[in-house]
């Protein structure tokens, strides 16, 4: 498959949207909107993902996003996508990351930067905090989690709400890096069964198949972006299930070794930090 790698420059002028078609992506069977403002939030646009491990059928935490501001159209698959055809994975310059967080998230600092360093401590990706760059994530108070796919240009939403646990707020800040869930791989099929008749109607656009660059890595079922067993149940029954025994699937604890190897592959890391993990 070409590939094509689109990079958000860090520069002080000219931040604008790389990919028109921007995607947008979160969690819970609920909308997300800001928390203050919802002018600018259309129904167009729909997003999906999940929460911790739990037995049996899960409770969703607020990671969810139904629609998010602006024409976005949402193609949810392992590595952002540009239309359906090659694979573009919109990184950022330098695996640098700006980043501003909202007055209204002061007192969820400390979470924020704990999210940072689930990554930080185990790739080259670094976060700081914005001074002038144009390309930047600005986290702001929402109704739950959720992010856009990759690096957008210019301001980039993250929104976020104190019903988020720190591994829901990681997996938003990975999309932002550019991964899209792990469930939606074309070998999918190979590793889990998705139970049609037990989704929420209107939600099976969120197990799709899509097609996307997977790096050359194997299938993971315990990744921090892969969704859980009763994730958007209609009836409380299983909407996932594993062809593998004892596998827990949409735990949002902490980056599986596959999702370390993942970002360290997508953004060059080096062989320092991908020989830590092979």
């Amino acid at each position: 498959m070409r590939l094509l790698i689109v990079v958000c420059v860090l520069t002080v002028v000219g931040g604008v949207p790389i990919n028109p078609t921007q995607e947008a992506t979160s969690h819970a069977p609920v909308s997300v909107v800001p928390s203050n403002n919802t002018q600018n939030v259309i129904t167009s646009s729909h997003a999906t993902g999940g929460v911790a491990v739990m037995p049996g059928p899960q409770q969703y935490a607020a990671e969810t996003l139904e629609e998010l501001e602006g024409d976005v159209i949402v193609h949810e698959g392992d590595i952002v996508m540009s239309d359906d055809r090659n694979a573009v994975e919109s990184i950022w310059s330098d695996a640098i990351v700006p980043y501003t967080i909202g007055n209204e998230l002061a007192p969820y600092e400390l979470k924020i930067l704990s999210a940072f360093n689930m990554i930080s401590d185990v790739t080259c990706i670094r976060f700081i905090q914005r001074t002038t760059e144009s390309n930047y994530l600005l986290f702001t108070s929402g109704t739950g989690c959720a992010s856009y796919v990759g690096c957008q240009g210019g301001v980039q939403l993250l929104y976020y709400s104190k019903s988020c646990s720190l591994g829901n707020l990681c997996h938003e800040i990975i999309h932002a890096l550019g991964l899209h869930h792990e469930h939606t791989r074309e070998d999918r099929d190979h590793y889990i069964s998705v139970q049609e008749q037990n989704i929420i109607p209107g939600r099976e656009k969120n197990f799709m198949v899509k097609h996307g660059n997977t790096m050359n890595l194997p299938y993971d079922l315990e990744s921090i972006m892969h969704y859980g067993e009763y994730f958007f149940s209609v009836n409380g029954s299983p909407t996932v299930l594993s062809k593998q025994n004892e596998v827990l699937m949409g735990q949002r604890t902490h980056l599986s070794n596959l999702d370390i190897l993942k970002l360290n592959k997508l953004y060059k890391c080096g062989n320092n930090f991908l020989n830590t993990f092979i």
